[in-house]
């Protein structure tokens, strides 16, 4: 009971003291849990755990054969616990101080060329099974790619941010803090049709004695708003619908493309940094890599000395051979 209690008490500090989203605070619940399982399974708890208990744990979880990220995550879980216990005096020690992880990958994040984009955008507008259905996808389609905010960020937004037709929105982002996003003009037109639609349907609603949803994208469901789960297969039902691969379309991806877009068209990296909600422009810097990648595929592909290169190397001849 001590590993749950501590574990608890934890995730609670995290909430009042940090802001944690609920997303982040699940996740560490089901890193430490897994962590405070394996280590009952040895008649112990995390009152006892030793850094040897920690890094056997590391050495079964790669035996298990979780990837190297999950194993950086479970750790930062692991050390962030212990860093909690010792700070609270919990523990007279911490056992994880030391500890070092695998470390995380290093992959460039998958985006979309501006082409792929405008299909999206486009094909949002004949998605859905009635008219309600076609502008929601459009609003949401056109802000997520306008101000490239997190999917948790877009289905939450409360309608209050959409009135008085703005130019710019009030964003709530991770850990409570606070950001202003611009709107294209696009984006403003589709939020406008979606409004006026969705202030109908919320009148009739409260006219038959339903309360009014705060939302701008409401639901019927536990959270009263459109879920993550629920808007990830609706853009697999675009990627579809416009021709682009559904394996490479995912909310995630928009939010890449707008950054991407943006550093391409001359934006800096502060304010890239800004309108992502990024705590640290180390990790916007990861778009610069993005852009040198598509760089180099394009002069390896379209430069005529590269292709003259690629033709001699499978046996085929330039106009300046024999010279």
């Amino acid at each position: 009971m001590t590993s749950r209690r501590w574990i608890a008490r934890f995730l609670e500090a995290q909430a009042a003291e940090l802001g944690a989203a609920q997303n982040t605070l699940a996740a560490y619940r089901r890193d430490l849990d897994a962590f405070a399982d394996w280590l009952g399974h040895r008649k112990q708890d995390l009152a006892s755990a030793a850094k040897d208990d920690i890094e056997a744990y590391l050495v079964a979880c790669n035996t298990d054969g979780l990837a190297a990220a999950t194993r950086a995550r479970r750790l930062s879980a692991i050390k962030q616990l212990y860093r909690f216990a010792f700070d609270d005096r919990l523990r007279t020690d911490n056992p994880a101080v030391a500890i070092k992880g695998p470390g995380k990958s290093k992959a460039l994040p998958k985006t979309l060329d501006i082409e792929e984009v405008d299909r999206l955008l486009a094909a949002a507008c004949e998605t859905g099974r009635n008219k309600a259905d076609r502008l929601r996808n459009t609003c949401l389609m056109q802000l997520l790619y306008a101000t490239g905010m997190r999917v948790s960020e877009l289905v939450s937004l409360p309608v209050a941010s959409a009135r008085g037709e703005p130019e710019m929105l009030l964003v709530r982002g991770k850990g409570g803090k606070e950001r202003l996003v611009p709107l294209s003009p696009p984006a403003r037109a589709a939020l406008s049709a979606w409004l006026f639609l969705r202030d109908e349907t919320e009148a009739r609603a409260r006219d038959k004695g339903k309360p009014a949803s705060p939302f701008l994208f409401p639901s019927g469901g536990k959270q009263g708003h459109l879920t993550r789960h629920r808007f990830y297969t609706l853009i697999k039902e675009i990627a579809t619908n416009a021709g682009v691969s559904p394996d490479k379309v995912t909310p995630h991806t928009l939010r890449h493309a707008f950054a991407t877009h943006l550093l391409a068209n001359g934006a800096d990296l502060r304010t890239i940094q800004t309108l992502l909600g990024h705590a640290d422009v180390a990790t916007t810097e990861i778009y610069t890599h993005v852009l040198d990648e598509r760089l180099r595929d394009l002069v390896f592909g379209a430069h005529p000395l590269a292709q003259a290169d690629t033709r001699r190397k499978s046996g085929g001849s330039t106009s300046s051979d024999g010279q």
